[in-house]
């Protein structure tokens, strides 16, 4: 399995910005995997923010996060990235960068269900204030 650790977490006032970052600890190529990042307000589902499969870049938002979130692999530093713009007091939750195998959703930039992918971070939160 590959290690993954999220950082950048942190609180912020609405309107705000925050950038997570999740590190690969091992040497494995993710090039074809399925990359995300979900989170999970207290109470509530995990949920999907965005996907991407980094062989071919092809992304997935979240209704709720398109236009203000952008998520990026940066292959070198074996990186996935989330920057977050105009946060919102309902992004409040915990972060998680995931990984899985080739899926035939992530690939065409459709939704790709928790339970496709495999590796998990711990999480970092994310709180944003009124």
């Amino acid at each position: 399995q590959v290690g993954l650790v999220e950082s950048g977490g942190g609180s912020v006032q609405a309107g705000g910005s925050l950038t997570l970052s999740c590190l690969s600890t091992t040497n494995t190529d993710n090039t074809r995997r399925c990359m995300g990042w979900f989170r999970q307000a207290p109470g509530k589902e995990r949920e999907a923010v965005a996907t991407i499969y980094p062989y071919n870049t092809v992304t997935y938002y979240d209704a709720s996060v398109k236009g203000r979130f952008t998520i990026s692999q940066d292959n070198a530093k074996r990186s996935l990235l989330l920057q977050m713009n105009s946060l919102k007091t309902d992004d409040t939750a915990m972060y998680y960068c995931a990984a899985g195998p080739w899926s035939s959703s992530c690939v065409v930039g459709l939704a790709t269900p928790a339970n496709a992918f495999d590796n998990w971070g711990q999480g970092t939160q994310v709180t944003v204030s009124s």
